[in-house]
């Protein structure tokens, strides 16, 4: 009898045990769903705003001009027909990042998917841009991989490479200028994607901190529990 009664108990231990694990693993997934939806969110923003018309050049992503660039236009802006040259070419820059920002979602997406229940638990409890240093560790790299053609696509799309020709052609005719030649696309890569990663690093301050962007049931149930740690 007493062998019996200690065989129930442990069973029901056992069981007990076995629903706590289920229910720290479904509370472990809900975060990490919720997580994953808010960067959904943010991504999409980030994407949408971006590729909009002056989407970059029109926002505090704006790409500027490399400092190599710069020498030359500097010098070029008084040849006749460059007066305008720094305007243009920022002009065109820009365009190009906004053309390259609509290929960015499915990147980041397959990224997001990816995230574990670990990840998502030490990302919620974690820095107020942490879901962003993830996401740009994750994928940063082959987000310059895919966007550098895209990146050269658009620059010539907008004209700005044989733009850009003209204008380092004109520079190195000027007597006694020591030749150059800066490349644009990796500079606009690059500025693209910073631009990219701090939106998005303010779309999730945005969530973790003002519960009102909180749109569905299930971020504010589990954004609830950083607000209490």
């Amino acid at each position: 009898m007493i062998f019996l009664q200690f065989s129930s108990q442990a069973q029901f231990g056992k069981l007990l045990d076995k629903g706590k694990a289920m229910i720290s693993e479904e509370s472990s997934g809900n975060t990490s769903g919720a997580l994953k939806e808010a960067l959904n969110v943010g991504v999409e923003n980030a994407v949408k705003t971006l590729s909009a018309e002056n989407g970059y050049f029109g926002s505090p992503y704006k790409i500027l001009i490399p400092k190599d660039a710069q020498k030359v236009i500097s010098k070029v802006k008084r040849v006749p027909g460059f007066q305008d040259v720094e305007e243009t070419l920022l002009t065109k820059m820009n365009q190009a990042a906004e053309i390259a920002a609509k290929k960015a979602t499915p990147i980041f997406i397959d990224a997001i998917k990816g995230m574990s229940i670990k990840d998502g638990m030490s990302i919620l409890m974690g820095d107020k841009n942490a879901a962003t240093q993830y996401l740009e560790k994750s994928t940063r790299g082959n987000l310059y991989k895919t966007f550098l053609p895209v990146i050269q696509s658009s620059l010539n799309e907008v004209n700005a490479l044989d733009y850009w020709k003209d204008v380092v052609g004109a520079y190195n005719r000027i007597p006694f200028v020591k030749k150059m030649n800066p490349e644009l696309d990796d500079h606009v890569n690059d500025k693209a994607l910073d631009g990219m990663f701090s939106l998005i690093e303010t779309k999730e301050e945005g969530i973790r901190g003002d519960k009102s962007l909180r749109t569905t049931k299930l971020l504010q149930d589990v954004f609830a529990k950083q607000d209490k740690n």
